[in-house]
């Protein structure tokens, strides 16, 4: 029995990154030799245990074969006879296909460590078109580390399309790699990528009819690089990849039908809405009156949900990829803001003898707030 470390946190280490996560490959175990010596199972499609000491995760070496169409179509082959050799063999990307001994000696069969030193992402054999969910992957790879994608594998990629493969893919695992490429520090090139193989119009159909204009296109992009390099959090980069659709007729409609398909959380749809409703007005910030700016932080239940609002500037500021005004605007806005929320709305709602005329004597309140705090500025 012989334990290798493999897949991301090799990678990782031979860039000089952090590791997060470290994953093992075992070679000439059964699943009872594992449990014997302690490990736990947790693998639903094939043999994966926790250490029982690190709880890091240790998988038997095993080999695949298509069966089906989509990411799960697949038979595991786990036993002893599983050579490290075909194990990486079976992995996306060169990559991901390295190994390290416990001696801390290097396995390398695909050339990974060759490809990491020239930045080229290249899939490993053809059974990388087996999989959908791979092309996906690529994409995120791509807005990680910024390498350049090896023209072959394009060309893969874009067989697997024209195929029909990405019409396999599931809302739940489309998402995950979405919102994780979303995160990666150059999310445009994720997008780029998918747009130039042709998967973006299968999984992504809303946004590859947005993204026809050049100028719509490269508006979108710097709006998701710009919210990336400020460290923004998922829900504010959704957002600012939901306001692409407004080159669309029915910009809002579309948004709703592209969050339903990925399932996207509440909170990422309810923020990219309002962004893509409410972001032209935030942008006039500077120049909204009193009365103007309480309206929209009533249409945007900022009173609520200050934070929210807050997070909705951020993803406004996004869409202009930032400058002087956009940051005006929102720190307008802020002040706006607080100013109505640091009224007593309790003792307003009690001093009237009214009840129908409470909330006009609230926003009149609110009003002479902002008014107020806007002439201070």
């Amino acid at each position: 029995m012989k334990i290798y470390a493999v897949g991301g946190a090799v990678r990782d280490e031979l860039l000089g990154l952090p590791v997060k996560d470290r994953d093992y490959v075992v070679v000439g175990a059964t699943p009872e030799d594992m449990i014997r010596l302690g490990y736990r199972p947790v693998g639903k499609d094939f043999p994966v245990f926790l250490h029982p000491k690190t709880h890091e995760e240790y998988a038997l070496a095993r080999t695949e074969r298509k069966t089906a169409r989509g990411y799960k179509g697949f038979a595991v082959y786990a036993a002893p006879d599983v050579t490290l050799e075909q194990d990486l063999s079976r992995r996306d990307l060169t990559i991901n296909a390295i190994a390290r001994d416990e001696r801390g000696r290097i396995i390398d069969p695909c050339g990974g460590a060759a490809d990491l030193e020239r930045g080229v992402l290249r899939h490993v054999s053809a059974a990388f078109a087996e999989d959908p969910v791979r092309i996906l992957r690529v994409a995120r790879f791509a807005a990680r580390f910024g390498f350049k994608v090896a023209p072959a594998t394009r060309r893969l990629m874009r067989a697997m399309v024209d195929a029909g493969e990405a019409d396999a893919l599931v809302a739940e695992r489309v998402w995950q790699e979405l919102a994780t490429g979303l995160m990666e520090r150059a999310p445009s090139k994720m997008f780029a990528l998918l747009r130039s193989c042709g998967a973006l119009a299968r999984v992504l159909p809303e946004l590859a009819q947005a993204w026809t204009g050049r100028a719509q296109y490269a508006r979108s992009r710097r709006a998701l690089d710009y919210a990336a390099a400020q460290g923004h959090a998922l829900e504010v980069r959704y957002a600012a990849l939901g306001c692409a659709l407004a080159a669309l007729a029915a910009p809002e409609r579309e948004l709703r039908h592209l969050s339903a398909r990925l399932r996207a959380p509440a909170d990422a749809r309810e923020l990219a809405l309002l962004a893509l409703r409410h972001r032209d007005e935030i942008a006039r910030g500077a120049r909204l009156g009193a009365e103007a700016a309480v309206s929209l932080l009533q249409a945007c239940d900022a009173w609520r949900r200050p934070a929210r609002f807050e997070q909705l500037l951020l993803a406004a500021e996004s869409c202009s990829a930032g400058g002087a005004r956009s940051r005006a605007a929102a720190a307008r806005l802020l002040d706006a803001l607080r100013a109505a929320r640091a009224l007593d709305a309790g003792a307003i709602a009690r001093g009237e003898s009214e009840p129908h005329r409470i909330a006009a004597r609230l926003r009149s309140a609110r009003v002479a707030a902002v008014k107020s705090a806007l002439a201070a500025r």
